[in-house]
């Protein structure tokens, strides 16, 4: 009986598994180390959890390959075809940089030197009419070239190809006649949107890491296969969706940022469960932290990210905000003699003081332990701690140079981490129109439900949940996303000259593409959902906002009267009486996976004792406070802090003045008090 579902999430220190029982709704974890081949660090994660393959219906996996590739620059060989005149697009960019005011720091290289963007005679106009056909000879002679240099994949970039993608295509024929097996990527199919730089840059992005990411997939599918299970592979992508082997040759740069999804997918998830359709992520791992926010039960989703500023990917993601927030991460001083905390960070090896490896710089690790939020052992003793070596750190590298007692620095370290995460916080929740206090904070990652109520605090947040598995929720994400598509096409009309059956025409032909991608990858009919939405700005604005559009498309003035009401929620003002404009058609293509439920616990009116006591500070004092095991736990069970709750893979701690409860689901749901 296949009535398994595993999720592995692959970080840079630890590889995550989550198993969950279909029958029983009941979740297991199981960590294991990261090996230099990710797939090694899988299949032992998998026999160490004891896993039959062949029990298995469903196995997703969020990867890192793809943004580890495009990090490290360990990438194949891989070339440009453009029109003629357009080799530098892509190097030219936007002519912006990312420190406007650091005379020195250019924006780094890009991921294809000059010597590879080869260019043809082809031209389309902007209306989308080919007035000069594809010259066939020097395409033919540039495939010859190519082939003799020996490239692995390649990208066709041909300008105004988003309207008119035939000449595009046809050079890709040639290219493929020449090299059958190297994978191409052409951007009228990639991303069939206007600007020129960053449909450019997308469809090099998905041009080099598709070898890579390509034999990735490939390798652990067959391994999968070897050991018994018999469905396909899934593959969670940043849009929040997953996708099977079949799609990641032609799309391959959607894996780009996939675990770092998985959280947001997962908090927005968790919230639900408990009643909160608003939800802000917080998950804090050892290095950074990333923040995501989910409005009405839908995560915010976002075109303008990267992982290299000036090389933008425009395929729709969901929006996580990451910063140099972690339990490794470094205190230090800055010239003007300020306190600051990361992004500088202790990393896995040596760690934090307090691993004994050598450190001795202070981290947030080491101020939890000096102020007795954490024991002494993490990860269920497989890492000690040493009070000493932290204290030390903290006493040299914080308390004497300002003469703080060493609690007082301790608490400074922690209280300048958490205003970084307030600020994370405010970015994706104020500064896009939303109050936090209308919003639930999940608290995650293996340092987030040590920090939660204190950045909930900052930002009157009300309400904290902390999962019953914090240091494995990313995997937890990984089980819960169906099967999506992202399609786009351009329509810049304004409001005044659009034709509701024109636009109705253009939807019709992305859900034909959408429904034959998703029947081809295994999804009956009656499991597929369509979602439109169209891109529209005021007239003269270059940045859109995407609106809810019905199907069938009904009247445009209802459709620019949805667009005020955005406007107005996004940036706090509208313009009535300006012409509105069309930029672009969006359809989610969805196919439902179906999904086990969690399980529920009832009320048992246990009340479990402290395993232990110690002195915790809390705001300059020194409290003797309880220390629970999560197991210990029951539904139902309520509490008023200070508390410390230890488990494997995180501790919580709830502090003076709020109280707390574990839920049906075994979640912490702290309620924060001003």
């Amino acid at each position: 009986m296949q009535n398994l579902r595993v999720a592995v999430d692959v970080g840079g220190t630890f590889t995550d598994i989550c198993i969950m029982d279909e029958a029983t709704g009941l979740i297991r974890i199981e960590k294991t180390s990261t090996t230099r081949d990710p797939i090694e660090g899988i299949m032992g994660g998998v026999s160490k959890a004891g896993i039959d393959l062949s029990r298995v219906a469903l196995f997703s996996h969020g990867t890192t390959v793809a943004t580890n590739a495009l990090i490290t620059r360990r990438l194949p060989r891989t070339a440009v075809v453009t029109t003629e005149g357009f080799r530098d697009v892509i190097e030219i960019r936007r002519a912006n940089k990312e420190d406007l005011w650091d005379t020195y720091k250019d924006v780094v290289k890009p991921y294809v030197p000059r010597r590879d963007r080869l260019t043809v005679s082809e031209r389309v106009d902007a209306a989308g009419k080919v007035i000069q056909p594809l010259d066939t000879d020097a395409a033919r002679k540039v495939a010859r070239i190519l082939k003799r240099r020996g490239v692995a994949a390649i990208a066709v970039c041909f300008m105004n190809a988003y309207l008119n993608g035939e000449n595009e295509r046809a050079m890709r024929d040639i290219l493929l006649a020449e090299m059958p097996d190297i994978p191409v990527s052409i951007s009228s199919q990639v991303l069939p949107e206007i600007f020129e730089h960053e449909r450019f840059s997308t469809t090099v992005v998905n041009a080099v890491v598709s070898p890579v990411v390509v034999s990735y997939t490939s390798r652990l599918g067959e391994r999968l296969a070897d050991e018994g299970y018999t469905r396909d592979l899934l593959l969670l992508h940043t849009g929040g969706g997953v996708m099977t082997p079949a799609s990641v040759k032609d799309f391959a740069a959607r894996l780009a940022g996939s675990g770092i999804a998985a959280g947001a997918i997962a908090s927005r998830y968790i919230a639900g469960l408990c009643g909160f359709p608003n939800s802000i992520g917080l998950d804090m791992g050892g290095t950074s932290t990333d923040v995501s926010l989910a409005y009405e039960g839908q995560s915010r989703i976002t075109k303008d990210w990267y992982i290299e500023y000036g090389y933008p990917i425009r395929f729709a993601s969901i929006e996580v905000l990451t910063i140099g927030a972690g339990g490794g991460s470094l205190a230090w001083t800055d010239p003007a003699g300020s306190l600051r905390n990361g992004p500088q960070s202790a990393g896995a090896y040596p760690g934090p003081a307090c691993y004994g490896n050598g450190n001795a710089q202070p981290t947030n690790t080491d101020a939890n332990v000096t102020m007795g939020r954490l024991g002494t052992s993490l990860a269920g003793g497989k890492v000690m701690l040493d009070p000493e070596l932290a204290r030390k750190a903290v006493e040299d590298g914080v308390a004497k140079p300002f003469g703080f007692g060493l609690h007082e620095a301790a608490d400074a370290i922690l209280k300048v981490a958490n205003a970084n995460m307030s600020d994370a916080v405010r970015l994706i929740s104020i500064s896009r129109g939303y109050d936090p206090r209308d919003f639930a904070l999940v608290a995650f990652g293996g340092a987030g439900a040590l920090h939660g109520v204190d950045v909930a605090r900052e930002l009157a947040i009300p309400v904290v949940i902390v999962p019953p598995n914090p240091g494995v929720t990313s995997a937890l994400g990984c089980l819960l996303v169906d099967m999506q598509h992202d399609f786009s096409q351009s329509c810049m009309v304004g409001a005044d000259e659009a034709d509701s059956a024109d636009i109705e025409a253009q939807f019709a032909a992305l859900e034909k593409e959408a429904l034959a991608r998703l029947t081809h990858e295994g999804v009956a009919q009656q499991d597929i959902v369509l979602q439109r939405s169209i891109d529209m700005m005021y007239r003269g604005q270059w940045r859109s906002l995407a609106v809810s559009a019905p199907r069938p498309i009904g009247a445009i003035a209802d459709l620019v009267k949805s667009f005020h009401a955005e406007h107005q929620r996004e940036y706090n003002f509208r313009r009535d009486d300006s012409p509105v404009s069309f930029f672009r058609l969006n359809l989610k293509a969805v196919g439902i996976v179906p999904k086990a439920e969690f399980a529920v616990h009832k009320p048992t009116g246990a009340t479990p004792e402290p395993v232990d006591r110690r002195r915790v500070w809390f705001d300059g004092n020194g409290l003797d406070t309880p220390v629970f095991q999560r197991d210990d736990l029951p539904c139902g069970f309520s509490f008023q802090g200070p508390a410390i709750i230890e488990q494997v893979d995180a501790t919580t701690v709830v502090p003076p003045g709020a109280s707390a409860e574990v839920d049906k689901y075994l979640n912490i749901i702290i309620r924060v008090k001003e």
